[in-house]
């Protein structure tokens, strides 16, 4: 069966176009970022969704041109359905629908965070390594933090999630504590790499099960250098280092054990990596340990190109939908928030 499917990512603030061609081989992934939130800290919601508009026909344009594919070969159009920003799945959702009318095709609609969780099934090649099922999944982003029995294509068990801030958000928001410029979590996983992350010590949650709570980590760094400023001004520069590599081992370390929590609860010893923040070193390097430590565990992590927000994790998603002749409808409308067990 041959398979050619388009898929359109646009939750946030990146715009995303990717092709899925048979044996779920990825084609192309074409990203294009906004920089336009950058003076403000932060993602703007109306910004962003103007932006998604400006940039969308020209990334789908790309995206079949590199894949060498014409739209009349297309078997489908995938889109992001949500979580998200309402603004911008609608651009998305609203593209992916009309140009799925005009060819005569189906339309796959994707949940953005199961996508991030298939970004590990995304192949370059045929003889690449894959999960099989079930494994458990870290699931680590700027919004979500949430571990999942992944049983199947279409069924996820949701075990444990953040009942506050998101690692992502303890990433982003030290950043801003420290005088960093946004986006903050990729700048602390650089400083962090020649700092010492046994430095200095914050406090560490006491949460029951699987769920995670990062309020009060990020309370503890906001006192932390609060007192430190009031004793020496210079204190946060002649630290960064220090400071960031102590912050990013304090989240790994939250992350981590609630895994190996995990692991020991279900006896599922298959575990993968998924989220924007799966692309910090710190937390790649400490999962990648597991295995190293204990043979029976396998771990799978994606690229880094695939761990942010992409077309390409839509795109695999939408493969194994298509193959199970799960197809979207014309009035099936976005969501922004995610519910607890997806199916």
């Amino acid at each position: 069966m041959k398979i050619k499917i388009l898929a359109i990512e646009s939750s946030c603030d990146d715009t995303s176009a990717a092709i899925v061609s048979d044996d779920g081989i990825i084609l192309s992934n074409i990203i294009a970022n906004q920089n336009v939130h950058i003076k403000y800290g932060g993602v703007v919601p109306e910004l962003a969704s103007r932006a998604h508009q400006q940039n969308i026909i020209p990334v789908v344009k790309f995206a079949l041109e590199e894949s060498k594919i014409n739209k009349s070969d297309l078997n489908a159009i995938a889109y992001t359905r949500g979580p998200g920003l309402m603004g911008s799945l609608l651009v998305g959702t609203s593209f992916a629908k009309s140009l799925a009318l005009a060819l005569n095709i189906p339309i796959i609609e994707v949940n953005h965070l199961d996508a991030h969780i298939f970004a590990n099934f995304i192949k370059e090649k045929i003889s690449q390594k894959i999960p099989s099922f079930p494994f458990l999944c870290l699931t680590v982003s700027g919004g979500h933090t949430q571990i999942s029995i992944v049983k199947s294509f279409s069924e996820i068990e949701i075990i444990g999630k953040t009942i506050d801030d998101a690692a992502g958000e303890a990433f982003d928001k030290t950043a801003k504590i420290l005088g960093l410029p946004y986006p903050g979590g990729p700048l602390i996983d650089k400083y962090a790499k020649i700092g010492n992350p046994y430095a200095f010590k914050f406090a560490q949650p006491n949460i029951k099960d699987f769920d995670f709570s990062f309020s009060g980590l990020k309370t503890s760094i906001l006192y932390f250098i609060k007192n430190k400023l009031n004793e020496n001004r210079e204190f946060v520069n002649n630290n960064l280092n220090d400071i960031c590599a102590s912050v990013q081992n304090s989240i790994v370390e939250i992350l981590i054990n609630k895994m190996i929590l995990a692991i020991k609860h279900t006896g599922i010893n298959q575990i993968a990596l998924a989220g924007g923040v799966s692309a910090n070193s710190g937390l790649r390097e400490a999962f990648l340990t597991l295995n190293s430590t204990n043979p029976n565990i396998q771990t799978y992590i994606p690229k880094i190109q695939y761990c942010t927000d992409n077309a390409a994790m839509v795109a695999i998603t939408a493969y194994y939908k298509y193959i199970d002749n799960k197809f979207g409808s014309q009035v099936d409308a976005p969501y922004s928030r995610q519910s607890t067990t997806n199916n």
